[in-house]
């Protein structure tokens, strides 16, 4: 469990300071200055703060399964020998 805690703060405060600073450039490029570069760049920031989180929720629900599934379990196929 607090392995699933350390995986989900990490991506909560990298993904909050990406997407921060992406909201912050765009605004930048958009309202204050004439360069259409700065507004590209705040969307791309944008959207990789989301895809980071999402990936990182995506690890932490993956190994959750991976954790309930059960490894005692094991299927053994019985070798049946025929008559000749």
């Amino acid at each position: 469990m607090e392995s699933k805690t350390r995986i989900l703060n990490a991506v909560k405060y990298i993904g909050g300071t990406i997407l921060t600073i992406g909201i912050i450039t765009f605004l930048l490029g958009f309202f204050v200055s004439n360069y259409g570069i700065l507004t590209a760049i705040g969307i791309g920031a944008v959207m990789g703060a989301v895809f980071i989180f999402l990936i990182g929720l995506f690890f932490v629900a993956s190994e959750a399964m991976v954790e309930k599934t059960s490894y005692h379990n094991k299927v053994v196929h019985k070798t049946e020998k025929r008559a000749p």
